[in-house]
């Protein structure tokens, strides 16, 4: 998968606000990485070096997968999981918001990698709005996720990208999408997800302006837990929806993913 990480993911913080932000790190040429396609989409897959010897192959599905992203700021993160043994994968389906194509670009992948000897139930790892892509996904299918964390993910359309945004990937005008929000809208289908008691964790800025903590990661936890889910909320002080190294870094999201994906305690550190 193509890594012009450092020149787009600092214009992509220009475009987000994100002014005086420190250029990121360069993507790595990760070894093994293979280029796949799923579907009519591009995808990509970092396999683990160690893998587990026995069982299916353990991974965690990242979103957005653009041509930009994952980009260097993973690289702490993912350089961990796949010494653990742990595979990271993901799949263009470009702005889609968690629409219906989107989705069916991402039913692609998990079967590719099911039929390659990887596990049926990734821990799914969504930034910003790829939590609206792997939520919309996952209330779908609940059988197929492990848990999920995001950095300060996007969950409800209605605050990021908006009605106005978000309509034409599904078709809709602004208030024909208003008016089926809760078909489209991951925050108003989450009782599949917590019927299955699926994790979920979220890092989210208390300062963040562009994907509100309240109306996402805050409302998310507020319906998922009156549902009886079990989810976990961290909450960042003074940070927005900034490129805060700490975002990337926390050895909570990386232990949360090792102990979903792998299906047991990390190792000690």
């Amino acid at each position: 998968m193509p890594r012009r990480a450092a020149l787009p993911l600092l214009a992509l913080a220009v475009v987000l606000g994100l002014h005086g932000a420190a250029p990121p790190p360069p993507a790595p040429a990760w070894s093994g990485e293979e280029r796949l396609t799923a579907g009519p989409h591009r995808a990509f897959l970092i396999p683990a070096p160690r893998p587990p010897d026995r069982g299916p192959r353990p991974w965690v599905w990242y979103a957005p997968t653009l041509p930009n992203l994952p980009g260097g700021h993973e690289n702490w993160l993912f350089t961990r999981l796949l010494a653990a043994g742990v595979a990271i994968a993901g799949v263009d389906v470009g702005e889609s918001y968690g629409n219906a194509p989107g989705r069916a670009g991402f039913d692609h992948l998990h079967a590719l990698l099911v039929a390659r000897g990887y596990s049926p139930r990734p821990a799914l790892l969504g930034r910003s709005r790829g939590g609206l892509m792997l939520l919309s996904w996952a209330v779908e299918h609940p059988g197929s996720v492990a848990a999920f964390a995001g950095i300060y993910p996007v969950t409800n359309l209605a605050s990021y990208p908006g009605l106005e945004r978000a309509a034409p990937a599904f078709g809709l005008t602004p208030a024909a999408l208003g008016a089926e929000l809760s078909r489209h809208n991951p925050v108003d289908r989450l009782a599949p997800l917590a019927a299955a008691r699926v994790p979920l964790l979220a890092l989210h800025g208390d300062q963040d302006r562009l994907v509100p903590l309240e109306a996402n990661s805050g409302l998310l936890r507020e319906r998922y837990t009156a549902l009886g889910g079990p989810m976990e909320l961290l909450v960042v002080p003074g940070q927005g929806h900034s490129l805060w190294p700490g975002f990337f870094e926390d050895p909570r999201v990386l232990d949360f993913l090792l102990r979903h994906a792998l299906n047991h305690p990390p190792p000690k550190r």
